[in-house]
């Protein structure tokens, strides 16, 4: 028991570490080949946004409100998915740790058995095997459905 009881203070131990670097770590999103510049933390809080003066053309504004629009979102989206990796590459261990925690025979399941990890409410792809949350593929013709 005293063994488990060290366990988990080590898990608790890096889980802080890995928590804090991820707050200290910013990983950039880019769109239009670099005109879009989004900067997320690793814990996907938007931190910085550019947009480069060549995204706008003052000829025709509502043209490049709704390019603009689309490569801010698109770099916005770029720069969680790389947050989402490194959310992945640093704390999946130690899901996987927290998760064994319970030894053979304790009614654990492993990683898939954690609810969560504190601070990281629904962190992708941490409680399921890659593939569970993704979005069907669309069939050759297009999507299917919708608005």
């Amino acid at each position: 028991m005293q063994q488990l009881l060290a366990a988990a203070q080590q898990m608790q131990s890096q889980l802080m570490n890995a928590q804090q670097e991820l707050a200290d770590t910013e990983v950039e999103g880019t769109s239009g080949g670099g005109l879009v510049k989004a900067v997320v933390n690793g814990q996907g809080e938007l931190v910085d946004l550019t947009i480069s003066a060549a995204a706008i053309d003052p000829a025709d504004p509502a043209e490049s409100a709704q390019t603009v629009a689309d490569l801010v979102l698109a770099a916005v989206r770029d720069a969680y998915r790389a947050a989402a990796d490194l959310q992945q590459e640093m704390m999946g261990p130690l899901a996987a740790g927290i998760g064994s925690l319970g030894g053979e025979g304790s009614g654990q399941a492993g990683p898939s058995s954690v609810p969560g990890l504190p601070g990281f409410p629904g962190l992708p792809g941490l409680n399921e095997p890659p593939g569970v949350n993704e979005p069907p593929a669309e069939p050759a013709g297009g999507p299917s459905g919708g608005s």
